[in-house]
């Protein structure tokens, strides 16, 4: 059974970017940057497993209305990867990343998740037994640098600052992991079914945390507001959309998004929280932006 767990497989677009890849990557990105001010909104009022289960019951509530969700039957074989995917996908990185931005705020954080794609190819590497294309090869080691000059900047701005910034990168492996178990998935049953039931356990999962959280959360309109948004978008359609994504061009590329996110992220952190960014992380943004446009080139085969 691991053997069935643990497998990917190469996207079914291997060209460079179409019009229509560019379109998830721009529509992803942007909902999964602004997720981290919406966040950041919501725990002013929330507990962070209080944010966590609401954001994971909007998204699937969203996706279970549309009647897609329901057109496929998930084989029997392919239920403990769903079980996984919906682990390290949903429950532990919906869990961290509230958390972390207890002492990270929501720039920094959004900009910390630029390391996905790092985890992902890794991972992509050991399942497919072969190494990246050569313009990934440059674009990945890349955007990694961007990710360690965003990570340094704020290395020395306390322990809690540290700890932030682990489980945020905690929480893309496990985006890593999910992005590659998802590509086969995806491809044999669509990206609506598979994410619809995904969220649906990962909601069953993150409960008892979340009723627990109650107790310590206060009730805003503003903070609701914000938490059903992030469900519905980033949790629900961008989910969705991204499953297409990484069906159409392979978990490795797909994973790119998390190089918008960032940029994303840091634009409505400093616009509308005051984040205060140094000019070593917007570096590190510039890297990060420059290491997605050579992934996102056409795979070329490793001799």
């Amino acid at each position: 059974m691991g053997d069935r767990v643990l497998l990917t497989t190469h996207g079914t677009h291997r060209g460079a970017f179409a019009g229509v890849d560019w379109l998830l990557f721009v529509v992803v990105g942007t909902i999964w940057g602004s997720s981290f001010l919406l966040m950041a909104i919501g725990l002013e009022a929330f507990r962070p497993g209080l944010v966590t289960w609401l954001r994971i019951l909007f998204g699937a509530s969203a996706l279970w209305l549309l009647p897609g969700a329901r057109a496929a039957r998930i084989d029997r074989a392919d239920r403990a990867r769903l079980l996984l995917l919906s682990v390290t996908w949903v429950a532990i990185p919906f869990t961290l990343f509230p958390l972390a931005q207890g002492s990270v705020n929501s720039a920094i954080a959004g900009m910390l998740n630029g390391a996905a794609p790092i985890f992902t190819a890794v991972i992509a590497t050991i399942l497919l037994r072969r190494p990246p294309g050569s313009r990934q090869l440059v674009g990945i080691p890349l955007g990694f640098l961007g990710v360690a000059a965003i990570a340094l900047s704020v290395a020395s701005q306390g322990s809690s600052q540290v700890l932030g910034v682990v489980l945020i990168l905690l929480a893309t492996i496990c985006y890593g992991i999910a992005f590659n178990v998802a590509t086969p998935l995806q491809q044999r049953y669509g990206s609506l079914p598979v994410m619809a039931r995904i969220l649906a356990i990962g909601a069953v999962l993150t409960a008892p945390l979340g009723l627990a959280s109650i107790s310590g959360s206060c009730f805003a309109w503003s903070a609701l507001a914000a938490t059903a948004t992030v469900g519905v978008l980033s949790t629900g359609v961008a989910f969705v959309l991204m499953g297409r994504l990484v069906g159409r061009v392979g978990p490795t590329r797909a994973s790119i998004v998390g190089y918008l996110i960032p940029v994303v992220a840091l634009a409505l952190g400093m616009l509308f929280r005051d984040d205060m960014v140094g000019p070593v992380a917007i570096g590190g943004v510039a890297l990060v932006i420059a290491g997605a446009y050579l992934t996102s080139r056409r795979e070329t085969a490793q001799v």
